[in-house]
């Protein structure tokens, strides 16, 4: 894997690490701040948020396979299983809760999966 995929890879992860810690362990405080929500709505949102957020741990944990397992190819599986996961998630949560997800999830996942097929 080419060193720009890595890092483009690796800042995915790290975003889903931050959007796993905001929609649960920061979600009444820091996460409803960014997500723009009330202080009411968020004690009525905090378990949904907090499932989806294991989601996106779920993705960060895929990622973080792709770096730290021994035979090359099975890292590179799941770096691309956790990129697609990404890019899929964005063109949902796009579609259906902010445009903006489309730009900060979809876009990096494929400019890395990009990045891998050219290298």
């Amino acid at each position: 894997m080419s060193l720009v995929a890595q890092v483009i890879a690796a800042a995915v992860m790290l975003l889903h690490v931050y959007i796993f810690l905001l929609e649960t362990a920061l979600f009444q405080t820091r996460g409803r701040k960014v997500f723009g929500i009330s202080k009411e709505h968020a004690v009525v949102l905090a378990p949904a948020m907090s499932n989806q957020g294991c989601y996106n741990g779920f993705l960060a944990a895929a990622l973080a396979l792709g770096f730290v397992l021994p035979n090359a190819a099975t890292a590179q599986a799941f770096t691309v299983f956790g990129l697609v996961c990404v890019a899929i998630a964005g063109v949902w949560g796009a579609a259906t809760v902010n445009r903006r997800i489309l730009f900060v999830q979809t876009v990096p996942a494929v400019l890395g999966l990009g990045a891998l097929v050219l290298s």
